[in-house]
């Protein structure tokens, strides 16, 4: 008789020291695909791979295996179910090994299968990304992606926060940017005479519609795809992607940010506890700093500098930039880097930016500069989160609205929320690919997209 178990279910097993159900256990059965195939005649392994863990089972067979010309001749890739004898090996490498009794070649795997070789560059495989998942990389890339959506969520609701699916297609763009993608059923323009009978356009954020949701539940968060068509094909950028935008009714930009800090952290601890492996993996493989820099944002509180005295601070050594800073500027990446990696030494959050460079849906300091938003810097990756407290004042936001000429008729829903019972409250967005760059130390966006979108690429 034989036990059927998962490759994750063994490793569980064999780290806790399961005494009473490993002594117990003799034939285990498997399924799962060939990583690496070698025999030398008189014995064979295979390191076999069934997508639960990031580790490898090896298996050992030997000409006593009935099949064993077929097995050897498994190339990577193949699917198999194989039953076996447990053994553990706690004086190898891996801890424990299958002894091979029967195999079965559940799907063969072709020669030309593109993935034979052990090492393949990053862009190569963007070209294969129906396939990527199975290397060691891709594989602790979306095992992290999956486990990081969990954590924001357990985040959230163990909060008490409402999650809230805001529209995907919509009638405006809430940072008045227009870069847009349209949704249309026709092609001469006629947007009155099209299916919603005006312009429709996919989201670039759910922050405008989960407002109105705030101002019901108190704390709420909506997590999901939005898309920007701006033609832009840096490491950083794509047009589609994921956010999770919170909003906290009764808070201002001090609670805002005191959110951001503890939702960072506790992302960083639950993938530290539910990927351990696939974090060494990108601690020996990508970034050799990356385990050593997130435990320091885990002990560091986050500091928090006046927009005003960062550039003050840029101005100071303004010879080691490009782009010289000013007042009222955006602050780039190299100044972002800067004030992460060499004044702050961690993570900084730059607050009270001049009202000209931010959303119209802002508050208005009392300064009447400056609004109340804030982005938070972190090193390597720099800006992972921007907030703000909303302006909550009916007559000052129809007047920034006015000046930065959003259109008032489309978004007059959203004024009428600072007419029924409105009160202060802030929120923020986080690019849930940035943070995924953060904690796997991947550069490019596209490593971490299953499928990206980027300009001139719709291959999959």
């Amino acid at each position: 008789m034989f036990e059927f178990m998962t490759i994750r279910e063994l490793y569980e097993m064999v780290n806790a020291k399961d005494t009473m159900h490993l002594d117990g256990m003799d034939y285990v059965q498997l399924q799962g695909w060939v990583r690496t195939n070698r025999n030398n005649g008189s014995v064979g392994f295979i390191a076999l791979n069934d997508g639960t863990y990031f580790r490898n089972c090896q298996l050992v067979y030997t000409p006593a295996l009935a099949n064993f010309e077929e097995i050897s001749k498994c190339l990577t890739g193949t699917a198999l179910t194989v039953t076996g004898k447990f053994k553990l090996t706690p004086e190898m490498q891996q801890p424990f090994e299958l002894e091979l009794t029967e195999a079965v070649v559940e799907g063969i795997c072709t020669p030309d299968y593109p993935l034979q070789k052990k090492r393949h560059s990053f862009e190569y495989l963007r070209d294969i990304a129906h396939l990527r998942p199975r290397t060691n990389t891709f594989s602790a890339v979306f095992r992290v992606r999956s486990v990081l959506a969990m954590a924001l969520h357990e985040f959230f609701q163990d909060q008490g926060f409402v999650y809230v699916h805001t529209p995907i297609i919509t009638g405006n763009d809430a940072e008045g940017a227009g870069e847009v993608f349209t949704v249309t059923t026709r092609n001469d323009g006629k947007y009155d005479e099209d299916f919603f009978g005006k312009h429709a356009s996919l989201t670039v954020s759910g922050q405008l519609h989960v407002e109105a949701y705030a101002l019901a539940f108190r704390d709420v968060y909506t997590f999901g795809p939005t898309f920007r068509a701006e033609n832009s094909n840096t490491k950083k950028h794509a047009n589609e992607f994921w956010m999770c935008e919170p909003e906290i009714a009764f808070a201002d930009l001090e609670d805002d940010m005191n959110l951001m800090e503890d939702m960072v952290k506790y992302c960083i601890n639950y993938v530290f506890e539910n990927c351990p492996e696939e974090m060494k993996f990108f601690n020996q493989m990508i970034d050799k700093t990356l385990i050593e820099r997130l435990q320091h944002v885990l002990a560091t509180p986050f500091v928090r500098m006046e927009y005003s005295e960062a550039v003050e601070r840029l101005k100071a050594v303004e010879d080691r930039f490009e782009n010289k800073a000013f007042w009222g500027m955006d602050i780039q990446t190299e100044h972002e880097k800067y004030l992460t990696e060499e004044v702050c030494h961690g993570p900084v959050f730059v607050m009270n930016y001049p009202k000209e460079a931010k959303a119209f849906y802002m508050r208005l300091n009392d300064d009447n500069k400056t609004v109340a938003a804030t982005d938070l810097l972190m090193p390597v990756v720099g800006e992972l989160c921007g907030g703000s407290q909303r302006e909550e004042r009916y007559d000052v936001l129809l007047e920034r609205m006015h000046e930065k000429h959003v259109p008032v008729e489309s978004l007059q829903w959203y004024l009428d929320l600072r007419k029924y019972g409105c009160c202060k409250h802030a929120g923020f967005g986080v690019g849930f690919e940035r943070l995924l760059m953060y904690l796997t130390g991947m550069e490019n966006i596209r490593d971490v997209l299953s499928y990206p979108r980027t300009p001139r690429n719709l291959d999959f």
